[in-house]
């Protein structure tokens, strides 16, 4: 099969190579997916740089976790019948060498969802880690009926699928972006308010939105940027739910977040219990098939040029990037 990987990290016109590799064979409980679309996520790029874990933890490593693609046969233990399902992929690559950035790919059962006939391909190499991301980030707040969300980054892969998800919970959704645009699309997801982090004071425009009480929960992409203001942020027995940081280290008001009863949830998607994941999937599947969720825009690479498709991730893209696996 062709595929992309590396044997060294580093930067990616220096270490992703394009080439020939063993098909792989589904062993027991596994399928065989071949892939149409590879998603390429900023843990990708972090993981192929270095930037993580400076060492290689397998001598070679095709990368992406997420992808989309058809099952082509399966191991022991699968029914024969999962055979030409449409599907996309969870977890490609965590803790395993052969990612999705390849035209096959052998993973447990467990970790391909069925891809409805509506949603595209493209689609599909989208989901993966965004939308389960943005899935336990709106399950771990409770019910949300008529209680107020802030989403930062509300029009990002994760916080535009949150977003949608806490506004269809019942949530009233306060959305913050970067520009006028991203704003605008918030709205168009979902959020009843939206603040320019760059025009407006984030405090000040939630105070002034919920009467000076707050918000119930916060959904956080980048906890080292915004802790500080989490105090001021929440009402009593608010809750930060945490699933991103700029840094590795944060810094919270103690005293604000004591008084006021705050909780901080940290979450990683990779490590969502196999039960957890089901029940996402049972919830999500339907909300695909109705086509009840917009999706981000794509930016598709071929695999031969998977490093300019990595380098465009590092650049902000503002599309989901995307590598089509067939060039």
């Amino acid at each position: 099969m062709k595929a992309a990987y590396y044997s060294a990290k580093g930067l990616a016109r220096d270490v992703l190579i394009v080439g020939e590799q063993p098909d792989p064979v589904p062993q027991s409980g596994e399928v065989l997916v071949r892939i149409a679309y590879s998603g390429v996520n900023p843990s990708d790029v972090k993981s192929r740089s270095g930037g993580t874990n400076p060492a290689m933890e397998f001598p070679r490593v095709i990368p992406h976790s997420d992808g989309a693609g058809v099952i082509e046969a399966v191991g022991e233990g699968v029914s024969p019948q999962r055979v030409g399902q449409r599907v996309w992929t969870i977890n490609g690559q965590w803790k395993r060498p052969f990612g999705t950035a390849a035209e096959l790919i052998a993973l447990p059962e467990n970790q391909v969802a069925a891809l409805p006939e509506n949603a595209s391909m493209e689609t599909g190499a989208s989901l993966g880690i965004p939308l389960l991301t943005a899935w336990y980030a709106v399950h771990a707040c409770g019910g949300l009926l008529g209680k107020t969300v802030l989403v930062y980054g509300a029009t990002g892969a994760v916080g535009g699928y949150a977003t949608q998800l806490a506004a269809l919970s019942g949530a009233r959704v306060i959305g913050v972006a970067g520009s006028k645009e991203k704003c605008q699309l918030a709205s168009r997801l979902g959020a009843e308010w939206v603040i320019n982090r760059n025009e407006q004071d984030v405090v000040a425009a939630v105070r002034e939105i919920t009467d000076s009480k707050g918000v119930d929960v916060i959904i956080e992409v980048d906890a080292a940027a915004n802790a500080s203001k989490y105090g001021d942020l929440l009402k009593f027995g608010g809750d930060v739910i945490i699933y991103g940081s700029g840094a590795g280290v944060i810094e919270v008001p103690f005293r604000s977040m004591i008084v006021g009863f705050a909780n901080l949830h940290f979450f990683i998607v990779y490590n969502l219990p196999v039960t957890v994941r089901k029940a996402a999937i049972d919830t999500l599947t339907p909300l695909l098939k109705r086509g009840a969720l917009q999706h981000p825009q794509v930016e598709v690479f071929p695999l031969s040029e998977v490093a300019k498709a990595h380098e465009r991730v590092e650049s902000g893209a503002n599309a989901k990037i995307i590598v089509d696996t067939s060039r």
